[in-house]
């Protein structure tokens, strides 16, 4: 499922040796049964809706919600039937009033966006139970610095939603003559009235977007049942 240009950074990246003792030490735990998010065949679930020459905007977070069934390989979003995690309640009060007539859905399914051209990356893919950052420093940053790298280099323009002081860090070397770069407080309770609130960081993208002649995103979600 994964789009032909991201394979191929994965199948390079794969023949590094911290993705080799990334992916064995994953596996370790899977096997001893510790409970890892999201499930290993959503693990890159990210790449699989669009492809680097296809991004429009990313998104990009810190580590996959780390509650049963919540993570699902896509930032900040949660399957269908998942109760709203408090970081996307925020993002959709500040979608309710940046996007005109958005409506809050009663979901927390972000995959209409993903279709869209929007990459909704965090700079960890996997995590423990209820044990947040417990996969950070295994080697995760250095193959989303990568995957950053490539969208930065072979991407004709798009725009970066930094989100957080690790999403932050990642958006220092991109070209930002090519590209938008906005960057603000991470949307969780602990820091969303930092600054979150009032970025207006969705209706900033599509200006650029119409600008330069891209297609916008709609950021209206199925309002679900």
């Amino acid at each position: 499922m994964m789009k032909p240009q991201w394979q191929q950074l994965v199948n390079r990246e794969a023949k590094q040796g911290y993705f080799k003792k990334l992916v064995t030490e994953i596996a370790k735990q899977r096997a001893s049964e510790i409970s890892i998010y999201p499930a290993e065949n959503d693990v890159f679930n990210a790449f699989n809706h669009v492809d680097i020459a296809g991004v429009k905007v990313v998104i990009l977070g810190q580590d996959p919600y780390h509650g049963k069934d919540q993570a699902h390989g896509l930032a900040f979003s949660v399957q269908d039937g998942v109760k709203v995690p408090p970081s996307l309640v925020n993002i959709y009060k500040e979608l309710s009033t940046d996007v005109e007539g958005f409506k809050t859905p009663k979901h927390g399914c972000l995959t209409h966006w993903a279709e869209q051209g929007v990459l909704l990356l965090n700079t960890v893919l996997t995590v423990q139970q209820a044990n947040a950052h417990s996969h950070a420093k295994l080697g995760w940053e250095t193959f989303t610095e990568q995957a950053i790298n490539e969208l930065n280099e072979h991407n004709d323009g798009c725009v970066f939603i930094l989100w957080g002081a690790h999403a932050h860090k990642k958006g220092k070397n991109i070209n930002q003559e090519k590209h938008l770069v906005l960057t603000g407080p991470h949307p969780s309770p602990l820091s969303a009235y930092r600054g979150f609130f009032g970025s207006k960081h969705f209706s900033q993208t599509n200006d650029w977007l119409a600008k330069h002649e891209i297609n916008q995103i709609d950021w209206h979600l199925p309002l679900g049942t």
